[in-house]
Protein backbone atom coordinates (compact mmCIF):
# COMPACT_ATOMS: atom_id res chain seq x y z
CA UNK A 1 0.00 0.00 0.00
CA UNK A 2 1.35 3.38 -0.95
CA UNK A 3 1.52 6.21 1.55
CA UNK A 4 -1.55 8.44 1.52
CA UNK A 5 0.29 11.48 0.24
CA UNK A 6 1.31 9.52 -2.86
CA UNK A 7 -2.21 8.22 -3.42
CA UNK A 8 -3.62 11.74 -3.63
CA UNK A 9 -1.09 13.43 -5.89
CA UNK A 10 -3.16 14.77 -8.79
CA UNK A 11 -1.92 14.22 -12.32
CA UNK A 12 0.82 11.76 -11.22
CA UNK A 13 1.09 8.03 -11.50
CA UNK A 14 3.06 5.34 -9.72
CA UNK A 15 4.56 2.66 -11.89
CA UNK A 16 6.42 -0.50 -10.98
CA UNK A 17 8.64 -2.31 -13.40
CA UNK A 18 11.30 -4.98 -13.27
CA UNK A 19 14.94 -4.05 -13.85
CA UNK A 20 15.17 -6.86 -16.32
CA UNK A 21 12.58 -5.28 -18.61
CA UNK A 22 13.69 -1.97 -20.22
CA UNK A 23 11.25 0.88 -20.49
CA UNK A 24 10.54 2.28 -23.94
CA UNK A 25 9.58 5.93 -23.75
CA UNK A 26 7.60 8.06 -26.17
CA UNK A 27 7.84 11.74 -27.09
CA UNK A 28 5.28 12.50 -24.37
CA UNK A 29 7.58 11.14 -21.69
CA UNK A 30 7.93 13.58 -18.80
CA UNK A 31 11.20 13.81 -16.95
CA UNK A 32 12.20 11.86 -13.85
CA UNK A 33 12.24 14.28 -10.91
CA UNK A 34 15.73 14.46 -9.46
CA UNK A 35 14.35 14.59 -5.94
CA UNK A 36 12.46 11.29 -5.92
CA UNK A 37 15.53 9.13 -5.42
CA UNK A 38 14.12 6.64 -7.94
CA UNK A 39 15.32 5.78 -11.40
CA UNK A 40 14.15 3.27 -13.96
CA UNK A 41 16.94 2.06 -16.28
CA UNK A 42 16.25 1.81 -19.98
CA UNK A 43 18.09 0.95 -23.13
CA UNK A 44 16.36 2.77 -25.95
CA UNK A 45 15.08 6.29 -26.57
CA UNK A 46 12.98 6.88 -29.70
CA UNK A 47 14.41 10.26 -30.74
CA UNK A 48 12.25 10.25 -33.87
CA UNK A 49 9.20 10.83 -31.66
CA UNK A 50 10.48 14.26 -30.64
CA UNK A 51 8.62 17.23 -32.01
CA UNK A 52 9.97 20.82 -31.98
CA UNK A 53 6.68 22.11 -30.59
CA UNK A 54 6.38 19.43 -27.92
CA UNK A 55 6.80 20.95 -24.47
CA UNK A 56 8.39 17.82 -23.09
CA UNK A 57 12.13 17.36 -23.30
CA UNK A 58 14.20 14.31 -22.46
CA UNK A 59 16.64 14.26 -19.60
CA UNK A 60 19.40 13.14 -21.90
CA UNK A 61 20.22 12.86 -25.58
CA UNK A 62 22.60 10.13 -26.51
CA UNK A 63 24.35 11.73 -29.45
CA UNK A 64 24.66 10.06 -32.84
CA UNK A 65 23.98 6.52 -31.59
CA UNK A 66 20.98 7.57 -29.46
CA UNK A 67 21.33 4.55 -27.18
CA UNK A 68 22.46 3.81 -23.68
CA UNK A 69 24.09 0.66 -22.45
CA UNK A 70 21.48 -1.81 -21.22
CA UNK A 71 20.98 -1.48 -17.51
CA UNK A 72 23.29 1.54 -17.33
CA UNK A 73 22.35 4.64 -15.34
CA UNK A 74 22.38 8.06 -16.89
CA UNK A 75 22.31 9.55 -13.41
CA UNK A 76 24.55 7.31 -11.27
CA UNK A 77 23.66 8.98 -8.00
CA UNK A 78 20.06 7.72 -8.21
CA UNK A 79 19.44 4.58 -6.11
CA UNK A 80 18.38 1.49 -8.04
CA UNK A 81 14.79 1.01 -6.88
CA UNK A 82 12.16 -0.86 -8.80
CA UNK A 83 9.65 1.96 -8.66
CA UNK A 84 9.68 5.55 -9.78
CA UNK A 85 7.46 8.55 -9.34
CA UNK A 86 6.19 10.22 -12.49
CA UNK A 87 5.17 13.86 -12.09
CA UNK A 88 3.80 16.36 -14.53
CA UNK A 89 5.62 19.62 -15.16
CA UNK A 90 4.70 22.87 -13.52
CA UNK A 91 2.86 25.14 -15.91
CA UNK A 92 5.12 28.12 -16.63
CA UNK A 93 3.90 30.67 -19.15
CA UNK A 94 6.42 33.40 -18.54
CA UNK A 95 9.90 34.09 -17.31
CA UNK A 96 10.65 37.08 -15.20
CA UNK A 97 7.67 39.31 -15.96
CA UNK A 98 4.71 37.34 -14.60
CA UNK A 99 4.02 35.80 -11.18
CA UNK A 100 5.72 32.42 -10.79
CA UNK A 101 2.62 30.66 -9.57
CA UNK A 102 -0.69 31.53 -8.00
CA UNK A 103 -0.55 30.30 -4.43
CA UNK A 104 -3.27 28.24 -2.84
CA UNK A 105 -4.83 29.59 0.29
CA UNK A 106 -3.87 27.86 3.50
CA UNK A 107 -0.73 26.27 2.06
CA UNK A 108 2.70 27.48 2.99
CA UNK A 109 4.86 28.70 0.13
CA UNK A 110 7.55 26.03 0.40
CA UNK A 111 4.98 23.26 0.75
CA UNK A 112 3.08 24.40 -2.34
CA UNK A 113 6.16 24.93 -4.44
CA UNK A 114 7.34 21.51 -3.39
CA UNK A 115 10.87 20.31 -4.03
CA UNK A 116 11.79 23.19 -6.33
CA UNK A 117 11.24 25.81 -3.64
CA UNK A 118 14.10 28.26 -3.25
CA UNK A 119 16.95 26.95 -1.16
CA UNK A 120 19.47 28.94 0.77
CA UNK A 121 22.60 29.45 -1.32
CA UNK A 122 26.18 29.85 -0.15
CA UNK A 123 27.57 33.39 0.03
CA UNK A 124 28.26 34.98 -3.35
CA UNK A 125 31.98 34.95 -2.57
CA UNK A 126 31.97 31.16 -2.16
CA UNK A 127 32.82 29.69 -5.57
CA UNK A 128 32.73 26.06 -4.49
CA UNK A 129 29.92 24.10 -6.09
CA UNK A 130 27.72 21.97 -3.81
CA UNK A 131 27.96 18.18 -3.86
CA UNK A 132 25.55 16.00 -5.79
CA UNK A 133 22.80 14.71 -3.53
CA UNK A 134 24.00 11.68 -1.61
CA UNK A 135 27.56 12.00 -2.91
CA UNK A 136 30.39 13.55 -0.86
CA UNK A 137 32.25 14.76 -3.95
CA UNK A 138 32.69 18.53 -4.31
CA UNK A 139 32.69 20.03 -7.80
CA UNK A 140 35.67 22.20 -8.62
CA UNK A 141 34.79 24.45 -11.59
CA UNK A 142 38.38 25.68 -11.80
CA UNK A 143 39.74 22.18 -12.31
CA UNK A 144 41.50 21.73 -15.67
CA UNK A 145 40.14 18.19 -15.99
CA UNK A 146 37.39 18.15 -18.63
CA UNK A 147 37.27 14.42 -19.30
CA UNK A 148 33.72 13.26 -19.93
CA UNK A 149 32.32 16.76 -20.49
CA UNK A 150 30.10 17.23 -23.53
CA UNK A 151 31.13 20.60 -24.93
CA UNK A 152 29.43 22.68 -27.58
CA UNK A 153 31.55 23.11 -30.69
CA UNK A 154 31.05 26.43 -32.46
CA UNK A 155 33.06 27.77 -35.36
CA UNK A 156 34.05 31.22 -36.52
CA UNK A 157 32.46 32.29 -39.81
CA UNK A 158 34.75 34.67 -41.70
CA UNK A 159 33.09 36.97 -44.23
CA UNK A 160 36.11 39.11 -45.06
CA UNK A 161 36.60 37.58 -48.53
CA UNK A 162 33.00 38.50 -49.43
CA UNK A 163 33.45 42.19 -48.55
CA UNK A 164 35.14 44.32 -51.17
CA UNK A 165 37.92 46.43 -49.71
CA UNK A 166 37.57 50.14 -50.16
CA UNK A 167 40.44 52.56 -50.73
CA UNK A 168 39.76 54.29 -47.44
CA UNK A 169 42.83 55.47 -45.60
CA UNK A 170 41.80 53.88 -42.35
CA UNK A 171 39.55 51.36 -40.70
CA UNK A 172 38.48 50.44 -37.21
CA UNK A 173 37.60 46.83 -36.41
CA UNK A 174 35.78 45.80 -33.26
CA UNK A 175 33.80 42.87 -31.88
CA UNK A 176 30.41 42.89 -30.13
CA UNK A 177 29.01 40.17 -27.89
CA UNK A 178 25.37 39.87 -26.79
CA UNK A 179 24.65 37.39 -24.00
CA UNK A 180 21.71 36.67 -21.71
CA UNK A 181 23.58 35.13 -18.77
CA UNK A 182 20.44 33.95 -16.87
CA UNK A 183 19.76 35.71 -13.58
CA UNK A 184 19.96 33.32 -10.64
CA UNK A 185 16.74 34.65 -9.13
CA UNK A 186 14.87 34.05 -12.38
CA UNK A 187 16.39 30.58 -12.65
CA UNK A 188 15.06 29.64 -9.21
CA UNK A 189 11.66 31.21 -9.81
CA UNK A 190 11.27 29.32 -13.10
CA UNK A 191 12.96 26.08 -12.14
CA UNK A 192 10.58 23.93 -14.22
CA UNK A 193 12.37 25.26 -17.30
CA UNK A 194 15.54 23.50 -16.17
CA UNK A 195 14.26 20.10 -15.08
CA UNK A 196 16.56 18.50 -17.67
CA UNK A 197 19.64 19.85 -15.94
CA UNK A 198 21.49 18.30 -13.01
CA UNK A 199 20.80 20.42 -9.97
CA UNK A 200 24.45 21.18 -9.03
CA UNK A 201 25.03 22.81 -12.41
CA UNK A 202 22.31 25.35 -11.60
CA UNK A 203 23.99 26.77 -8.52
CA UNK A 204 25.40 30.25 -9.02
CA UNK A 205 28.73 29.33 -7.46
CA UNK A 206 29.09 26.71 -10.21
CA UNK A 207 27.75 28.89 -13.02
CA UNK A 208 29.74 32.05 -12.33
CA UNK A 209 33.22 30.72 -13.21
CA UNK A 210 31.87 29.27 -16.47
CA UNK A 211 30.29 32.60 -17.42
CA UNK A 212 33.39 34.61 -16.54
CA UNK A 213 35.58 32.13 -18.41
CA UNK A 214 33.44 32.48 -21.52
CA UNK A 215 33.50 36.28 -21.37
CA UNK A 216 37.29 36.21 -21.05
CA UNK A 217 37.75 33.73 -23.89
CA UNK A 218 35.49 35.68 -26.25
CA UNK A 219 37.45 38.84 -25.43
CA UNK A 220 34.90 41.05 -27.18
CA UNK A 221 35.51 44.78 -27.38
CA UNK A 222 31.87 45.48 -26.42
CA UNK A 223 29.74 43.28 -24.15
CA UNK A 224 25.94 43.61 -24.06
CA UNK A 225 24.66 41.45 -21.19
CA UNK A 226 21.07 40.77 -20.15
CA UNK A 227 19.61 39.26 -16.96
CA UNK A 228 22.55 40.53 -14.94
CA UNK A 229 21.56 40.24 -11.29
CA UNK A 230 22.34 43.40 -9.35
CA UNK A 231 24.24 41.91 -6.40
CA UNK A 232 26.22 39.56 -8.64
CA UNK A 233 27.09 42.45 -10.93
CA UNK A 234 28.30 44.71 -8.15
CA UNK A 235 30.22 42.08 -6.17
CA UNK A 236 31.57 39.75 -8.86
CA UNK A 237 30.91 40.49 -12.53
CA UNK A 238 31.91 44.15 -12.63
CA UNK A 239 35.16 43.70 -10.61
CA UNK A 240 36.22 40.77 -12.78
CA UNK A 241 35.48 42.62 -16.02
CA UNK A 242 37.25 45.75 -14.82
CA UNK A 243 40.29 43.60 -14.11
CA UNK A 244 40.17 42.56 -17.78
CA UNK A 245 40.23 46.20 -18.92
CA UNK A 246 36.51 46.89 -19.34
CA UNK A 247 34.52 49.96 -18.35
CA UNK A 248 31.05 48.86 -17.23
CA UNK A 249 27.69 50.61 -17.32
CA UNK A 250 24.59 49.03 -15.82
CA UNK A 251 20.86 49.64 -15.50
CA UNK A 252 18.75 47.56 -13.10
CA UNK A 253 15.11 46.90 -13.82
CA UNK A 254 12.48 49.07 -12.20
CA UNK A 255 10.21 47.35 -9.69
CA UNK A 256 11.18 44.38 -7.54
CA UNK A 257 13.14 42.21 -9.99
CA UNK A 258 16.85 42.58 -9.13
CA UNK A 259 18.34 42.13 -12.61
CA UNK A 260 19.10 44.40 -15.51
CA UNK A 261 21.26 45.09 -18.57
CA UNK A 262 24.94 45.94 -18.75
CA UNK A 263 27.14 47.33 -21.52
CA UNK A 264 30.87 46.93 -20.99
CA UNK A 265 33.59 48.11 -23.38
CA UNK A 266 37.37 47.94 -23.61
CA UNK A 267 38.88 51.09 -22.16
CA UNK A 268 41.80 50.95 -24.62
CA UNK A 269 39.50 50.98 -27.65
CA UNK A 270 36.70 53.43 -26.84
CA UNK A 271 35.96 56.67 -25.05
CA UNK A 272 32.58 56.99 -23.38
CA UNK A 273 30.64 60.02 -24.62
CA UNK A 274 27.14 59.44 -23.27
CA UNK A 275 25.14 57.04 -21.09
CA UNK A 276 21.35 56.89 -21.48
CA UNK A 277 19.38 54.50 -19.23
CA UNK A 278 15.91 53.77 -20.64
CA UNK A 279 12.93 52.83 -18.46
CA UNK A 280 9.79 51.48 -20.12
CA UNK A 281 7.58 51.74 -17.04
CA UNK A 282 5.13 54.66 -17.04
CA UNK A 283 3.19 55.43 -13.89
CA UNK A 284 -0.07 56.53 -15.54
CA UNK A 285 -0.11 54.32 -18.65
CA UNK A 286 -1.62 50.89 -18.10
CA UNK A 287 0.08 49.49 -21.20
CA UNK A 288 3.49 50.24 -19.70
CA UNK A 289 3.16 48.73 -16.23
CA UNK A 290 6.10 46.34 -16.76
CA UNK A 291 9.63 46.87 -15.48
CA UNK A 292 11.77 46.04 -18.51
CA UNK A 293 14.55 48.46 -19.38
CA UNK A 294 17.16 49.36 -21.96
CA UNK A 295 20.57 51.01 -21.96
CA UNK A 296 22.14 53.19 -24.67
CA UNK A 297 25.79 54.28 -24.90
CA UNK A 298 27.59 56.57 -27.33
CA UNK A 299 31.18 55.41 -27.80
CA UNK A 300 34.00 57.01 -29.75
CA UNK A 301 36.75 54.74 -31.13
CA UNK A 302 40.27 55.62 -30.02
CA UNK A 303 42.44 56.43 -33.04
CA UNK A 304 45.28 58.87 -33.62
CA UNK A 305 44.92 62.14 -35.46
CA UNK A 306 41.58 61.40 -37.06
CA UNK A 307 38.01 62.62 -36.64
CA UNK A 308 36.31 59.29 -36.01
CA UNK A 309 32.52 58.88 -36.11
CA UNK A 310 30.91 57.77 -32.89
CA UNK A 311 29.04 54.50 -32.45
CA UNK A 312 25.68 54.10 -30.73
CA UNK A 313 25.38 50.82 -28.79
CA UNK A 314 21.98 49.85 -27.36
CA UNK A 315 21.06 46.87 -25.21
CA UNK A 316 17.62 45.74 -24.05
CA UNK A 317 15.54 42.88 -22.69
CA UNK A 318 11.93 43.17 -23.83
CA UNK A 319 8.92 41.66 -22.08
CA UNK A 320 8.66 37.87 -22.28
CA UNK A 321 4.88 37.37 -22.24
CA UNK A 322 4.05 35.91 -25.70
CA UNK A 323 0.49 37.25 -25.54
CA UNK A 324 1.40 40.90 -24.99
CA UNK A 325 2.80 42.01 -28.33
CA UNK A 326 1.32 45.45 -27.77
CA UNK A 327 3.61 45.95 -24.78
CA UNK A 328 6.66 44.68 -26.67
CA UNK A 329 6.09 47.03 -29.60
CA UNK A 330 5.61 49.98 -27.27
CA UNK A 331 8.77 49.17 -25.33
CA UNK A 332 10.67 48.91 -28.61
CA UNK A 333 9.24 52.24 -29.78
CA UNK A 334 10.51 53.93 -26.61
CA UNK A 335 14.00 52.50 -27.16
CA UNK A 336 14.05 53.59 -30.81
CA UNK A 337 12.91 57.08 -29.80
CA UNK A 338 15.78 57.31 -27.31
CA UNK A 339 18.28 56.11 -29.92
CA UNK A 340 16.96 58.72 -32.33
CA UNK A 341 17.59 61.44 -29.73
CA UNK A 342 21.20 60.53 -28.97
CA UNK A 343 22.47 59.09 -32.28
CA UNK A 344 21.82 62.09 -34.52
CA UNK A 345 24.82 63.94 -35.89
CA UNK A 346 25.09 67.47 -37.25
CA UNK A 347 23.97 66.85 -40.83
CA UNK A 348 20.74 65.17 -39.74
CA UNK A 349 22.12 61.68 -40.27
CA UNK A 350 22.79 59.05 -37.62
CA UNK A 351 25.99 57.52 -36.40
CA UNK A 352 26.44 53.75 -36.83
CA UNK A 353 24.11 51.80 -34.55
CA UNK A 354 24.50 48.39 -32.91
CA UNK A 355 21.31 47.16 -31.26
CA UNK A 356 21.64 44.03 -29.10
CA UNK A 357 19.43 42.15 -26.72
CA UNK A 358 16.86 39.54 -25.88
CA UNK A 359 13.82 40.69 -27.87
CA UNK A 360 11.63 37.71 -26.93
CA UNK A 361 10.53 37.49 -30.56
CA UNK A 362 11.33 34.89 -33.19
CA UNK A 363 12.77 35.48 -36.67
CA UNK A 364 10.15 36.47 -39.21
CA UNK A 365 7.71 37.68 -36.58
CA UNK A 366 6.09 41.11 -37.06
CA UNK A 367 8.32 42.63 -34.37
CA UNK A 368 11.46 41.16 -35.90
CA UNK A 369 10.45 42.38 -39.37
CA UNK A 370 9.75 45.83 -37.97
CA UNK A 371 13.29 46.13 -36.62
CA UNK A 372 14.84 45.05 -39.92
CA UNK A 373 12.46 46.59 -42.47
CA UNK A 374 11.72 49.83 -40.64
CA UNK A 375 7.96 49.62 -41.11
CA UNK A 376 5.04 47.56 -39.81
CA UNK A 377 1.43 47.59 -40.96
CA UNK A 378 -0.43 46.24 -37.94
CA UNK A 379 -4.14 46.69 -38.66
CA UNK A 380 -5.95 43.47 -37.76
CA UNK A 381 -2.86 41.92 -36.14
CA UNK A 382 -3.59 40.04 -32.91
CA UNK A 383 -1.37 40.84 -29.96
CA UNK A 384 -0.32 37.20 -29.63
CA UNK A 385 1.14 37.14 -33.14
CA UNK A 386 3.49 40.10 -32.72
CA UNK A 387 6.43 38.14 -31.31
CA UNK A 388 5.72 34.84 -33.08
CA UNK A 389 5.93 32.88 -29.83
CA UNK A 390 2.20 32.31 -29.42
CA UNK A 391 0.94 29.41 -31.54
CA UNK A 392 -2.77 30.01 -31.02
CA UNK A 393 -4.30 33.47 -31.31
CA UNK A 394 -7.97 32.50 -31.42
CA UNK A 395 -9.98 34.70 -29.11
CA UNK A 396 -7.21 37.25 -28.65
CA UNK A 397 -7.88 40.91 -29.26
CA UNK A 398 -6.25 42.76 -32.12
CA UNK A 399 -3.83 45.64 -31.71
CA UNK A 400 -5.55 48.95 -31.12
CA UNK A 401 -4.94 51.86 -33.49
CA UNK A 402 -2.80 53.57 -32.35
CA UNK A 403 -1.09 50.96 -30.17
CA UNK A 404 -0.07 53.35 -27.40
CA UNK A 405 -1.84 56.45 -26.08
CA UNK A 406 -0.90 59.92 -27.22
CA UNK A 407 0.10 60.76 -23.64
CA UNK A 408 3.26 58.68 -24.13
CA UNK A 409 4.58 61.49 -26.34
CA UNK A 410 5.93 59.19 -29.07
CA UNK A 411 4.67 59.28 -32.65
CA UNK A 412 4.06 56.31 -34.92
CA UNK A 413 7.48 57.06 -36.40
CA UNK A 414 9.02 56.08 -33.05
CA UNK A 415 10.33 59.56 -32.24
CA UNK A 416 9.38 61.91 -29.46
CA UNK A 417 6.53 64.16 -30.47
CA UNK A 418 7.61 67.71 -31.22
CA UNK A 419 4.73 70.20 -31.13
CA UNK A 420 4.27 71.92 -34.47
CA UNK A 421 6.47 69.41 -36.31
CA UNK A 422 4.91 67.03 -38.81
CA UNK A 423 6.43 63.59 -38.36
CA UNK A 424 3.95 61.86 -40.66
CA UNK A 425 5.56 60.33 -43.77
CA UNK A 426 4.31 61.41 -47.18
CA UNK A 427 1.19 59.55 -48.21
CA UNK A 428 0.22 58.60 -44.67
CA UNK A 429 -3.36 59.01 -43.48
CA UNK A 430 -2.31 59.94 -39.99
CA UNK A 431 -3.74 63.29 -38.99
CA UNK A 432 -6.06 63.60 -42.00
CA UNK A 433 -9.64 64.66 -41.32
CA UNK A 434 -12.20 62.26 -42.73
CA UNK A 435 -15.92 63.02 -42.85
CA UNK A 436 -18.10 60.31 -41.30
CA UNK A 437 -20.60 58.59 -43.56
CA UNK A 438 -23.26 58.65 -40.87
CA UNK A 439 -25.92 61.11 -41.96
CA UNK A 440 -26.80 61.89 -38.36
CA UNK A 441 -23.49 63.45 -37.43
CA UNK A 442 -21.24 65.96 -39.10
CA UNK A 443 -18.38 65.76 -36.60
CA UNK A 444 -15.02 65.11 -38.30
CA UNK A 445 -13.07 61.95 -37.42
CA UNK A 446 -9.28 61.88 -37.10
CA UNK A 447 -8.02 58.73 -38.76
CA UNK A 448 -4.75 57.32 -37.46
CA UNK A 449 -2.68 55.31 -39.90
CA UNK A 450 -2.00 51.75 -38.75
CA UNK A 451 1.68 51.84 -39.66
CA UNK A 452 4.81 52.05 -37.56
CA UNK A 453 8.11 53.44 -38.88
CA UNK A 454 11.59 54.06 -37.62
CA UNK A 455 14.54 55.99 -39.05
CA UNK A 456 17.15 53.26 -39.13
CA UNK A 457 18.28 50.75 -41.71
CA UNK A 458 19.16 47.72 -39.59
CA UNK A 459 20.39 44.28 -40.59
CA UNK A 460 20.87 41.17 -38.49
CA UNK A 461 24.34 39.77 -37.88
CA UNK A 462 22.85 36.27 -38.10
CA UNK A 463 20.93 34.50 -40.86
CA UNK A 464 18.58 32.58 -38.47
CA UNK A 465 18.61 29.52 -40.76
CA UNK A 466 21.45 27.25 -41.84
CA UNK A 467 21.84 27.64 -45.62
CA UNK A 468 22.83 24.01 -46.22
CA UNK A 469 19.96 22.38 -44.28
CA UNK A 470 17.35 25.11 -43.80
CA UNK A 471 17.19 24.26 -40.09
CA UNK A 472 16.64 27.20 -37.73
CA UNK A 473 19.47 28.59 -35.64
CA UNK A 474 18.80 28.43 -31.91
CA UNK A 475 19.84 30.96 -29.26
CA UNK A 476 17.93 29.60 -26.24
CA UNK A 477 17.17 25.98 -25.37
CA UNK A 478 15.63 24.79 -22.12
CA UNK A 479 13.08 22.18 -21.05
CA UNK A 480 10.14 23.85 -22.79
CA UNK A 481 11.42 25.47 -25.96
CA UNK A 482 14.32 25.86 -28.36
CA UNK A 483 14.04 29.06 -30.41
CA UNK A 484 15.84 32.25 -31.39
CA UNK A 485 15.08 35.39 -29.39
CA UNK A 486 18.54 37.04 -29.17
CA UNK A 487 19.90 39.36 -31.84
CA UNK A 488 22.67 41.70 -32.88
CA UNK A 489 21.23 44.29 -35.27
CA UNK A 490 23.48 46.87 -36.93
CA UNK A 491 23.30 49.69 -39.47
CA UNK A 492 25.01 48.12 -42.47
CA UNK A 493 26.89 50.17 -45.01
CA UNK A 494 25.89 49.95 -48.67
CA UNK A 495 28.70 47.53 -49.58
CA UNK A 496 27.91 45.09 -46.78
CA UNK A 497 26.81 41.72 -48.17
CA UNK A 498 24.32 41.26 -45.32
CA UNK A 499 22.61 44.61 -45.74
CA UNK A 500 18.81 44.36 -45.53
CA UNK A 501 17.61 44.19 -49.18
CA UNK A 502 16.11 47.44 -50.40
CA UNK A 503 16.89 49.24 -47.16
CA UNK A 504 17.79 52.89 -47.27
CA UNK A 505 18.28 55.26 -44.43
CA UNK A 506 20.18 58.31 -43.21
CA UNK A 507 22.87 56.26 -41.45
CA UNK A 508 26.57 55.70 -41.73
CA UNK A 509 27.22 51.99 -41.77
CA UNK A 510 29.28 49.06 -40.58
CA UNK A 511 30.50 45.99 -42.42
CA UNK A 512 30.08 42.53 -40.92
CA UNK A 513 33.44 40.73 -41.05
CA UNK A 514 32.55 37.56 -39.16
CA UNK A 515 30.46 35.91 -36.49
CA UNK A 516 30.49 32.98 -34.10
CA UNK A 517 28.22 30.27 -35.48
CA UNK A 518 25.03 29.19 -33.73
CA UNK A 519 23.67 25.65 -33.43
CA UNK A 520 20.47 23.80 -34.22
CA UNK A 521 18.21 22.17 -31.64
CA UNK A 522 19.59 18.68 -32.15
CA UNK A 523 23.14 19.93 -31.56
CA UNK A 524 22.09 21.51 -28.29
CA UNK A 525 20.24 18.45 -27.03
CA UNK A 526 23.30 16.36 -27.78
CA UNK A 527 24.87 18.16 -24.80
CA UNK A 528 21.64 18.00 -22.77
CA UNK A 529 20.31 21.43 -23.71
CA UNK A 530 21.02 24.63 -21.82
CA UNK A 531 22.29 25.13 -19.18
CA UNK A 532 24.66 22.20 -18.97
CA UNK A 533 27.98 21.30 -17.42
CA UNK A 534 30.04 23.75 -19.46
CA UNK A 535 27.46 26.30 -20.68
CA UNK A 536 25.91 27.99 -17.67
CA UNK A 537 23.11 30.01 -19.26
CA UNK A 538 19.95 28.94 -21.06
CA UNK A 539 21.06 31.22 -23.91
CA UNK A 540 24.00 31.03 -26.28
CA UNK A 541 26.25 34.04 -26.61
CA UNK A 542 26.27 35.94 -29.91
CA UNK A 543 29.55 37.37 -31.20
CA UNK A 544 30.09 39.47 -34.34
CA UNK A 545 33.01 41.43 -35.78
CA UNK A 546 32.44 44.76 -37.54
CA UNK A 547 34.52 47.25 -39.53
CA UNK A 548 34.01 51.00 -39.44
CA UNK A 549 35.53 52.88 -42.35
CA UNK A 550 37.24 56.08 -41.19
Amino acid sequence: MLPRHLQTVGGRCITRASHSRPVCMSGNFLRYPWWTGHYQPFSFFPVNNWHPQDNSRPYHYFGPHRTALPGSHIFPWFPTHSSWLHTSNFNMDAKGDEPFRKRKKGIEDDEYRGPWAKRPYPPASDLRAPPIQGTPKIFDPTSPQTEGKAEIKRRWEDFSPHNHERTSEGKFDFTVMSYNILSQDLLEDNSSLYSHCRRPYLFWNYRLPNILRELQEMNADILCLQEVQDDHYQEQIKPNLEALGYICEYKVRTGSKPDGCAICFKSDKFNLKLVKPVEYFRQNIALLDRDNIGLVLILQPKTRGRDVPMICVANTHLLYNPRRGDIKLTQLAILLAEITEVAQIQDGRFCPIVLCGDFNSVPGSPLHRFVKEGTLYYEGLTIGKVSGQERYSKGQRILSIPIWPKSLGITQKCVYDSPGKDETPEGSLEGQIVEKTDEQTKEPDIRVDSNLWHHFSLSSAYSHYFPDTGMPEITTCHSKSAITVDYIFYSAEHNDVFRQPGSEGPCNGLRLLGRLSLLNEQDLWSVNGLPNETNSSDHLSLLAKFRLEL
